[in-house]
């Protein structure tokens, strides 16, 4: 008897090694919990713990504007039990000198969203249509100010694109710095801030209550929840830029165990219920393979480093 459960208890390994997953999994999401990026990190979780038989367990690292958490998931064993919740940060926090950690320090799953930047104006505003408020910043430098986010975050950066694309000098609208879009457009409806250049999944209240007015996003093409918005490239100014989250692993994950975790992701992009969550909360579905969302974060990162050495934001 003993015998043979010795023989047992060692060939136990060999068929973990062959089995991916075998124990509890956990994504670290850096961002705080009730938030849009914990909120689809848990959506995932559930429909990969459904689809690979294991536990998927979120662990909210946050601080230094998405360096804690997204430092964590770089530097996790490698064994694809440890997966992040990665977002539009990992291409920006290395040109300011908030993280070490870039994008070529992990090995993307699968890029699952992308929502682009919108430029929201007050509805009682003078400005309806971009062309409008452009031509108004060109006239009265310094006299318009933004905000969304802090220096150098996401919504910054696309309104430096925005100007540098239509010809207009990028401090010609100076940013206020701010903890997040709510705030900022709260900021607006009091008359502090002029434009918010958040996503419209953020400033969707307040544009369904007819508060806030959208001039246009920031996107190839335009937004299912908002089909009345035109995209920037329809007005004839060449730009796009948006947030976007994604699963990526530690580098030197093995190729077959980021295959299986990629292929989870898409069953679960694709299904009902993760379809039904992203459209409920506005946010905007894109499904890009391992290969794909690695070529992704070069390009982005690429476009952010030389617009933050512009904008005079990269250390």
């Amino acid at each position: 008897g003993l015998m043979a459960f010795l023989v047992i208890g060692l060939s136990i390994p060999d068929s973990h090694a062959q089995k991916f997953p075998s124990r509890p999994m956990t994504i670290i999401c850096p961002w705080g919990a009730g938030g849009g990026t914990d909120a689809v990190a848990r959506m995932l979780a559930v429909l990969m713990e459904k689809d690979l038989d294991q536990p998927v367990t979120i662990v909210n690292r946050t601080g230094g504007s998405g360096a804690v958490g997204h430092t964590a998931g770089a530097t996790a064993a490698p064994d694809g039990y440890t997966m992040c919740i990665t977002t539009v940060e990992i291409t920006m926090m290395h040109w300011v000198g908030l993280a070490q950690i870039k994008y070529k320090d992990v090995k993307g799953v699968a890029l699952l969203n992308f929502d682009p930047a919108g430029i929201n104006v007050r509805a009682d505003s003078p400005w309806k249509t971009v062309k409008e408020l452009q031509e108004y910043i060109k006239a009265n430098p310094g006299k318009l100010k933004a905000s969304g986010t802090g220096k150098g975050g996401i919504w910054d950066l696309s309104r430096a694109g925005w100007l540098k694309t239509a010809g207009i000098p990028i401090d010609a609208m100076p940013w206020v710095p701010s903890n997040g879009a709510a705030p900022a457009l709260q900021e607006m409806m009091a008359g502090g801030i002029q434009v918010v250049p958040c996503s419209l999944p953020e400033a969707r209240a307040l544009i369904e209550a007819k508060k806030v007015r959208a001039l246009a996003i920031m996107a190839d093409q335009r937004a299912e929840i908002f089909p009345d918005v035109p995209t920037l490239k329809e007005l004839g100014i060449n730009w796009t830029m948006g947030a976007w989250r994604g699963i990526t692993v530690p580098k030197g994950t093995q190729a077959g165990v980021v295959a299986v975790l990629e292929k989870s992701i898409e069953k679960a992009v694709a299904s009902e219920q993760f379809k039904k969550f992203m459209k409920d909360n506005g946010y905007g579905i894109i499904f890009r393979p391992a290969a794909e969302f690695d070529k992704f974060m070069a390009q982005e990162d690429e476009i952010k480093g030389k617009l933050m050495k512009e904008a005079g934001i990269a250390k």
